[in-house]
């Protein structure tokens, strides 16, 4: 186990809510490629529903619609997450809401993870920037039109 860890990449975790149960399905096949390029490694996809008394329930993939085919993410579970982080990631969402619990292994940065233990080096720190503080931290840097018209002396 210890070298198959020495070998893998940054994993990461997203939890996306979704308004009631209103998965569209919009997004799955982008995330099928980005596993088929090889960009991602799903180790563990969870569908939760936060019930209007606060409970937390995994979801059948069959729960989630007919409309949308599912049959893919199935067997993607390695067991990583268990019903105490299915709380956890509950804790984010509105009750009556439902989500999906990803984490993934960021294969893209495997080769460099690897170089880098090579080195003794080791990852301290991470995080994410949301989009909209990126957004508004540019917005707030950007320069000042100057007035037109002739400049006093």
């Amino acid at each position: 186990m210890t070298d198959d860890l020495e070998e893998m990449g940054p994993v990461d975790y997203l939890i996306v809510e979704f308004p009631g149960s209103r998965l569209t399905g919009e997004g799955l096949p982008l995330l099928v490629d980005l596993v088929e390029r090889n960009i991602i490694r799903i180790i563990d996809l969870v569908f939760v529903r936060k019930d209007t008394d606060g409970s937390v329930t995994a979801m059948e993939l069959q729960e989630i619609g007919d409309e949308i085919d599912l049959t893919v993410f199935e067997g993607a579970s390695s067991g990583v997450l268990d019903q105490s982080d299915l709380d956890d990631a509950g804790a984010a969402l509105e009750p009556g809401n439902s989500a999906a619990v990803l984490v993934y292994e960021n294969v893209w940065a495997a080769p460099l993870a690897r170089a880098l233990r090579r080195e003794g080096a080791q990852l301290v720190a991470s995080g994410r920037i949301p989009v909209q503080a990126l957004l508004a931290s540019l917005d707030a840097t950007e320069p000042t039109t100057p007035p037109s018209g002739p400049v006093a002396a």
